[in-house]
């Protein structure tokens, strides 16, 4: 499904040949939180979704998708804690907190 500027989609990363330096040519893509693609609505990009099984969204549906991993993400980083240890040393020993990230 798509709209105007962007298709979305959900797929797996294969590894090599996932994207070509072909598609990257013919197309913008970005890969998201839980395996959510977006990329520019062209007949290439579509060839794309449909070369690498991807199943179609509405951009509510992957934006629904994106928050709920970020959220799991937010979730178990609040939950990972080593008792003494300050917030600076947790960001060092796991990273920052995952933010919220709202699709185009």
């Amino acid at each position: 499904m798509a709209n105007d500027i962007y298709n979305y989609s959900v797929m797996t990363n294969t590894g090599k040949g996932f994207i070509t330096l072909e598609d990257s040519r013919a197309f913008w893509i970005s890969g998201q939180p839980a395996n959510v693609w977006i990329a520019t609505d062209c007949r290439e990009s579509r060839h794309w979704v449909a070369r690498n099984r991807g199943v179609s969204k509405t951009k509510d549906q992957a934006q629904t998708l994106v928050t709920n991993s970020i959220n799991t993400a937010k979730t178990n980083w609040d939950n990972n804690n080593v008792e003494g240890e300050s917030s600076a040393e947790k960001i060092i020993r796991i990273g920052n907190k995952p933010v919220d990230v709202t699709i185009p």
